[in-house]
């Protein structure tokens, strides 16, 4: 659970409230997620725009995760009629800046006007055209601001938060559907500010110090924009599970309704809103491209040709971590359903006396997938004693588990705590099945891929099959499994991708050996 932005007061030193305000953040919500992708501070950008700023959050908490009601005796319960009727006569406060609302729909030749400048289009078009190109920069930024982030926080994410004030909508999270949208706007509202100031510095509207457009955008994007909109857009993926996972509940249904009804949405749903801060990091390289384009100074263009690129690197990065948290809830999750059986209920030629069982370490799956990527998944039937059975299948980048599915009625998981994209194992994981590791993980630098041709299929009554050889390190086989899939595009894809893996591990290893007594070296290596 992200944390949110102290409050700060005017006699505490920037400084040493800098310092203190660096900690740690974990910016996405997600069962048993207790660590952070990168560097995820708070932007020291947001925090010098705390002191100038009317922006407050309406609830905030210095703890890093939401406490429940701490209130003894039953817990008092909120109804549908208890928010209708709250929401008959709430009101929605007005945010709007009367100058960035004016200037958002103006062009270039209106503010000009407005400003009664003597700058036009016919004294020096190719200046001009710079100055649309900036002005366009600018007021996307003015809508972005005003149509999207703030009525997100005033309309959705305040309504919200005077409803649980009134003990309606109490179990809501609020970070995982809003992540860090104060800071959003505290970055956006100070952007502007500052930005139009230097327009109208370089129309000569203004006098006084004047910084230049490129020391704005550089200090912008390197230090606030870039870094809040990649912890909000790391979180986005989650907002939309947990929102359709609240979707069926008629209190929150009534709640977002209202929202959406307002005149300030125009329109536009929760889901189209939530969207606009990661549409808006995409578009930012092709603005600054498009003023870098229309300079007439050679270090200006290089220097806004650099800050674009910081902003595709910044991307570039988003995506990494955004990877790297898809797969670490998928493993987090298989972790909690794969069973692993001691060696005496694996080979029933194994006989452990009771009292030396405890001898016998048992294998952990925490040190087998936690440093893992899972490649590809899926159920397939396994061949075996000349019966049919169904196995699903994990290719992890170092080594393929074949699993039995045990069914388990008894044990369920919620909707909004499952987060895998694969609907079938996600209907699974729903159903409370486990699945039991069969034999031992396949390393991929011992298996071997066979396929099984068409006349050998038809032959066999097998089609659609191949078969996976495990080897050891002499080449002798030790195992062999005769899968089938449910079509031959299926069958394909699933030869491709471990193919695909072997090749890619082998590689890895003739350019750097793994190390062998490493608690991540596999068994089957070892064999």
């Amino acid at each position: 659970m992200g944390r949110s932005i102290h409050q700060l007061t005017e006699k505490e030193p920037c400084h040493d409230r800098l310092y203190q305000r660096r900690r740690s953040s974990v910016v996405v919500s997600l069962p048993g997620l207790d660590v952070s992708p990168g560097d995820l501070f708070v932007s020291n950008g947001a925090a010098d725009l705390l002191n100038d700023s009317n922006f407050t959050d309406t609830k905030k908490s210095k703890w890093p995760f939401s406490r429940r009601s701490t209130s003894k005796g039953k817990p008092q319960t909120c109804t549908v009629s208890d928010i209708e009727k709250y929401l008959s006569t709430a009101q929605i406060q007005d945010w709007r800046n009367s100058e960035l609302q004016r200037y958002k729909d103006y062009s270039l030749a209106e503010f000009l006007q407005d400003q009664s400048s003597q700058v036009s289009a016919s004294s020096d078009p190719q200046g001009f055209k710079r100055q649309e190109t900036i002005w366009e920069l600018f007021t996307s930024e003015c809508v972005y601001f005003v149509d999207q982030l703030m009525v997100l926080k005033e309309v959705f994410s305040a309504t919200l938060t005077n409803l649980q004030l009134t003990n309606c909508l109490t179990d809501i999270d609020s970070w995982r559907l809003f992540a860090n949208l104060n800071e959003l706007c505290l970055v956006s509202s100070g952007f502007l500010k500052s930005f139009l100031r230097v327009i109208k510095n370089m129309l000569e509207i203004t006098e006084g110090g004047r910084p230049t457009l490129l020391d704005l955008l550089g200090k912008a994007f390197q230090e606030s924009i870039c870094h809040c909109l990649q912890t909000y857009c790391l979180n986005y993926s989650t907002a939309l599970l947990y929102l359709d996972s609240l979707k069926p509940r008629e209190d929150f249904g009534t709640y977002v309704k209202w929202c959406e009804r307002s005149e300030q949405c125009r329109r536009l749903h929760l889901r189209d809103l939530l969207v606009a801060p990661l549409q808006r990091l995409t578009r930012y390289p092709l603005l600054l491209r498009n003023i870098a384009k229309r300079c007439q100074k050679e270090d200006e263009t290089r220097g806004l040709e650099l800050i674009a690129e910081q902003v595709d690197k910044s991307i570039c990065d988003l995506e990494g971590k955004v990877k790297w948290l898809d797969n670490y809830q998928k493993v987090k999750q298989l972790r909690d359903a794969l069973v692993w059986l001691p060696v005496w209920e694996r080979d029933k030629r194994a006989f452990i006396p009771e009292n030396l069982k405890h001898l016998l370490k048992a294998v952990t799956l925490d040190n087998l997938i936690s440093h893992r990527s899972l490649l590809h998944e899926g159920k397939l039937v396994l061949i075996e004693n000349a019966k049919l059975i169904d196995v699903y299948m994990f290719l992890f980048d170092e080594f393929l588990l074949i699993t039995k599915i045990k069914r388990n009625k008894k044990r369920s998981i919620g909707p909004e705590q499952n987060p895998l994209k694969n609907l079938e194992l996600d209907q699974m994981l729903k159903e409370g099945c486990t699945f039991t590791v069969l034999d031992q993980p396949i390393s991929l630098d011992r298996l071997q891929l066979r396929n099984i041709d068409q006349l050998n299929a038809s032959s066999s009554g097998l089609p659609h099959s191949f078969i996976v050889m495990h080897q050891n390190r002499y080449q002798q086989c030790i195992g062999a499994f005769i899968l089938q899939a449910a079509s031959e595009a299926v069958k394909r894809a699933w030869m491709s991708k471990i193919e695909g893996a072997v090749t890619a591990l082998l590689k890895q290893d003739s350019q750097q050996a793994r190390v062998k007594s490493s608690s991540l070296w596999l068994e089957s290596s070892q064999i």
